[in-house]
């Protein structure tokens, strides 16, 4: 049975190392997308609420004020839903890259493991086949439920981005309408 070199062992860690300051800086540049947005987001804000307060201000009849108010309720629903579905996207491709290093790091981690299990079982001594058998027979129970666990997740990231999709358009269809009684 072949031991892990010191050099191994150091190539590893260095290697782990750099995936989590890969990480971080990726967990980093999400932040820094969020901060913008809602940056972004609040300046609009504070300048349309300034033109809103300006048009209010220089209102002349109920009539007038009515048609005004009525008219912020699409737009508004609108920019909900675009902020929403910006904020969503920076959320999933963040995440999205940290599952597609997770992916990468676990099948190396499979694979090495597989490797060091068939060469153990090279050199077992002999009388221990059926001990070899069912640790390969565990090893690949094991990425079998592995590979169901990610095949679930991306599933349910599917449904709940499809969910999300569906929610903002009624959100959306729903404020038309309803900013054209008033």
């Amino acid at each position: 049975m072949s031991a892990l070199t010191v050099e191994q062992v150091v190539a590893s860690h260095k290697a782990n190392l750099e995936t989590l300051f890969g990480l971080t800086a990726k967990a980093f540049e999400g932040v820094e997308k969020i901060v913008e947005l809602n940056l972004t987001a609040s300046k609009a804000a504070l300048s349309e609420a300034s033109g809103h307060t300006q048009s209010v201000l220089s209102v002349k009849d109920v009539q007038e004020l009515l048609a005004l108010q009525s008219g912020l309720f699409q737009p508004l629903a609108e920019k909900t839903a675009a902020y929403s579905r910006h904020l969503y996207d920076i959320a999933s491709g963040t995440g999205a890259e940290f599952t597609q290093t997770f992916e990468a790091q676990a099948a190396d981690a499979q694979k090495k493991f597989t490797a060091l299990v068939d060469s153990a079982a090279k050199n077992a001594p002999a009388g221990s086949e059926s001990f070899v058998a069912i640790v390969k027979s565990s090893v690949a129970a094991a990425n079998n439920a592995l590979e169901s666990v990610q095949k679930a997740v991306k599933q349910a990231t599917e449904v709940a981005e499809t969910n999300f999709n569906n929610v903002a358009a009624t959100a959306t269809s729903a404020a038309k309408p309803a900013s054209k009684k008033r």
